[in-house]
């Protein structure tokens, strides 16, 4: 088990040992990285990776063709190919045909997805980044039931990056503590590791079990209704409801926790609350933020839009739209007509709380994926809008900046804001949740 606080070169060491992490001209290397007695780009296909980002993984169309297509890379006999597909998307418990659209799953059915199509490959080397990060508790049991079943099978070698380490410790039996910029700072046994450096990693921001982070106090007053949705159905796509008759009232000083299996709507009605998707049946009365526009969010001009809703997508790069972090955070609140003065104000302590002030000048592609789901974040709350809707907003965060964005989550939600948070995080939905929706 690899860890380390968020940007330690987690995910760049992975890359780097599946020798897809580019060439010289494209960043710096010292020292030496062989697998098995070859550098990794001569040994290509022997390691399987599965990226934090399970969008940036999927390739084709269908969900067979996408399973099939690393073992169609590899040269695997064709009549060979398709029973490891079947095995493999069984095995992670992906139960769609093989023909399903991979364009119509769910976050945590691609991540599922992007598993299936590494175990068809069946790799000397499994290399996991993140694997249950979006997925469903049910979900989570299968998904490492699955690698279990493969690493007895197989006798392969994990390597595998999770903030949920207690859902790894028993297949594990060795971990390495990564810091930036400083190497490894602990490798041993787990048992050994957590009882000799289990307090100082866990300041650190690695989790620790038995030491995680804690939430603030609550002091919320719960006010006025913001949004309501009255016999509310929601779909991606015209004509393909994914869920229907949802009563909903989003107030003031209220978190309303959405939580349920992978592939239920959760994000569908997120988007849909959040302006971004028009409602399929029913009513969303957002009349409350609406200021003499319509009272119909999906109605609302993107300036409109930014400081009543906003919206943080499960994918961060899908809402990024500049060329720094600093122009990111300040696209929205220019957008929005506020003051430079208060802007920059606001940029300056989101950049400070969430630990994103010393990124300002860097592309937010090149971020790793902690890092990207704060400045998401960052960006929508530098709006200042009355509504949040947060779909995973702790996803990839190590101790410490889960601790910090729960904090600030908190005190928006203390201060009057309604927020809608759609996670699979057991603790955030403890620590923070007022209410919470269950989508079966």
């Amino acid at each position: 088990m690899l860890l380390g606080a968020s940007g330690a070169g987690k995910s760049t060491l992975l890359a780097a040992i599946a020798g897809v992490l580019g060439g010289a001209d494209e960043g710096d290397e010292t020292g030496a990285l062989r697998v098995g007695d070859a550098p990794p780009v001569a040994a290509r296909g022997r390691a399987g990776l599965v990226l934090q980002d399970p969008d940036s993984q999927t390739i084709l169309a269908r969900v067979g063709d996408d399973v099939a297509f690393g073992c169609e890379s590899l040269g695997v006999p064709p009549s060979a190919i398709w029973p490891r597909v079947r095995e493999s998307l069984d095995a992670v418990g992906l139960r769609v045909g093989l023909d399903h659209p991979t364009a119509a799953l769910s976050g945590g059915q691609r991540q599922r997805l992007a598993l299936a199509g590494v175990l068809a490959m069946r790799p000397g080397i499994l290399l996991l980044d993140e694997p249950t990060a979006n997925l469903d508790p049910a979900g989570v049991v299968e998904v490492r039931d699955a690698v279990a079943a493969v690493l007895e099978a197989t006798g392969a070698t994990l390597v595998v990056v999770e903030h949920r380490v207690s859902t790894w410790l028993d297949l594990v039996d060795r971990v390495v503590v990564l810091e930036a910029g400083g190497g490894v700072i602990a490798d041993g046994a787990p048992a050994a590791v957590f009882a000799q450096q289990g307090r100082a990693l866990a300041a650190a921001g690695v989790w620790v079990p038995g030491l995680e982070p804690t939430a603030p106090p609550r002091a919320r007053v719960a006010g006025a209704t913001l949004v309501r949705a009255t016999g509310l159905a929601v779909a991606r796509r015209r004509g393909s409801v994914v869920r229907a008759g949802i009563d909903l009232d989003l107030r003031a000083g209220v978190l309303t926790a959405v939580t349920g299996r992978n592939g239920a709507g959760k994000s569908t009605l997120a988007q849909t609350i959040g302006g971004l998707l028009p409602p399929a049946a029913g009513v969303l009365d957002a009349a409350p933020i609406a200021r003499g526009l319509s009272p119909s969010p999906i109605r609302w001009r993107s300036r409109e839009l930014v400081s009543r809703i906003g919206t943080v997508f499960q994918e961060p790069g899908h809402q990024f739209v500049a060329g720094t972090v600093l122009a990111e955070l300040d696209a929205g609140p220019a957008a929005a007509g506020v003051p430079v003065a208060v802007r920059r104000a606001r940029i300056d302590e989101l950049a400070a709380r969430l630990r994103l002030d010393r990124l300002l000048a860097a592309n937010p592609h090149t971020l790793s994926g902690g890092e990207q789901r704060r400045l998401s974040v960052a960006t929508v709350l530098a709006t200042a809008p009355e509504v949040l809707v947060l779909d995973e907003p702790t996803f990839g965060q190590d101790a410490r900046t889960w601790r910090e964005l729960v904090a600030v989550i908190a005190g928006l939600r203390d201060e009057g804001r309604s927020i809608l948070a759609v996670s699979h995080d057991v603790g955030f939905v403890a620590a923070l949740a007022d209410e919470e929706v269950r989508l079966a």
